[in-house]
């Protein structure tokens, strides 16, 4: 092949990363991206790395969390996410949360900028021919129609699928703050915009019992005849949610624990509802965990029964779409390339991967991947004890493929760890998990062991976050 240049279909997290990992190696790129051409439900604008669901990233524990684990390895590898991550943070107690719209305008900025990248516009609705090249498919959960009927006539099977919702946005002020107040959980963080990071509204019992009794009755988008698809676990409507008890949403995104309201101190909330910031401005809010498949009357309606959101003004209503993915561990060699077509890598949720994250950490290994294989000098595997390579192997073989589901990361992906078991002896398996990952992709990478002096520097790192 002469042709070293690397064609990616889908400017998501994982088109994005894969394109910043294969330019920095040498290799230009080619960025296919049908909008603003062509739209989908979820997107607003044209630039790359849009977020759609919320703006976190989750926790950014590097020692005690698996995603956190994630972030610390795309950073070492130069991750252009995580670098725009991090430029646009907002304060949100112990997770890495972002100014969505500065981030993606970063991220495009960022790879427009660079002479090694071509962006084009327009929709690829085939699949590449043997002799077009190395392509990397990472179109993620809103793949065209065309696209996504081209890949099922090429594997032959049925894409799974399941269907994703996504959280409103209420104006800042519009928020009654004599009512609601700003807390994170257990007062986590190092400064007091982070300990203060998110607005809280309670509910009495009485409230909550309306609350879930309206949840039930609201008018909500329904599957259409012939779909089958089942929801994520990780991002269920809240109405799916109320549905499986009454009081699952007060043991989830609805849970009180480690939170103190300012305004009634003595008086201990039976459930309370989270907003997290979503700009830089601190103008707009995300209702945390609340995805939603209410229609649009019924959501203003019912959001406005939640204490401290009885005059909110919404910059954006939930919604539900159908997200689609491979039946990767039948599909994909453990180089993320298709079985059927080595020229073609498939990266990002598409693969059945769950989260911002993960999405672009796919995409990450893709890209260094492909032009690895264009250069000549092909990667070994990735080392399974990191978090990329849980992940990796997770997707493309350790899964069953009767039963696959995406899948966040998380430490049962991991194989198993000589550390105490149980509640008690979860921190010190969890530090064993990652120091082990840790020193696994510096190896893959090339990169030296740290000092120790770097070692003592970098600890300290606090428990997950429960936001």
């Amino acid at each position: 092949m002469t042709d070293k240049r690397i064609h990616i279909v889908g400017g998501g997290m994982a088109g994005s990363e894969a394109a910043w990992q294969a330019v920095n190696l040498g290799i230009p790129v080619t960025i296919h991206e049908m909008r603003p051409q062509v739209e989908t439900f979820a997107h607003r604008t044209g630039n790359l790395a849009e977020m759609v669901c919320s703006n976190s990233f989750r926790s950014d524990d590097d020692e005690q969390n698996a995603v956190g684990l994630l972030h610390w390895e795309m950073r070492q590898a130069g991750g252009l996410i995580m670098e725009m991550a991090d430029a646009h943070q907002l304060p949100a107690g112990g997770a890495l949360a972002v100014d969505r719209d500065a981030f993606s305008q970063g991220v495009t900025d960022r790879l427009r900028a660079h002479p090694l990248v071509t962006v084009e516009a327009g929709e690829i609705d085939r699949l590449p021919d043997a002799d077009d090249g190395q392509w990397i498919i990472a179109t993620g959960p809103l793949t065209s129609g065309a696209l996504a009927s081209a890949i099922r006539a090429e594997t032959g099977q049925d894409s799974l699928a399941f269907f994703d919702a996504i959280a409103p946005i209420v104006y800042a002020d519009s928020i009654d703050m004599d009512i609601a107040w700003l807390q994170s959980r257990y007062d986590k963080g190092d400064t007091e915009e982070e300990r203060t990071a998110y607005i809280n509204c309670p509910m009495t019992k009485a409230e909550h019992e309306a609350f879930i009794d309206a949840l039930l009755a609201a008018d909500k988008a329904e599957f259409h005849e012939g779909e089958t698809a089942g929801y994520f676990d990780g991002c269920l409507p809240i109405e799916v949610m109320a549905e499986r008890g009454r009081e699952t949403l007060r043991h989830g995104p609805m849970k009180p624990i480690g939170l103190t309201n300012a305004h009634k101190p003595d008086e201990k909330a039976y459930a309370v509802v989270q907003l997290r910031r979503d700009n830089a401005l601190g103008t707009l809010y995300n209702i945390v965990g609340f995805q939603t498949k209410m229609k649009y009357g019924a959501q203003t309606e019912v959001f406005r029964m939640i204490p401290g959101l009885q005059n909110a003004r919404f910059a954006r209503l939930g919604g539900i779409h159908r997200n689609t993915f491979l039946n990767s561990p039948t599909l994909l060699d453990d180089q993320m390339r298709l079985r059927s077509r080595p020229n073609l890598r498939f990266a990002g949720q598409i693969t059945g991967v769950e989260g911002y994250v993960e999405s672009a950490a796919m995409g990450l290994l893709a890209g260094r991947l492909a032009a690895q294989e264009l250069l000549g000098d092909p990667l070994p595997p990735v080392p399974a004890d990191t978090a990329m390579g849980a992940l990796l192997t997770h997707i493309t073989g350790g899964a069953e493929a009767k039963t696959f589901q995406p899948m966040n990361v998380n430490f049962g992906l991991f194989r198993p760890i000589d550390a105490k078991g149980g509640r008690r002896g979860r921190r010190d398996r969890y530090k064993a998990y990652t120091d082990r990952a840790k020193t696994a992709w510096r190896g893959w990478l090339g990169l030296p062991e740290p000092m120790v002096s770097d070692i003592a520097a970098d600890s300290g790192a606090e428990t997950p976050s429960e936001a």
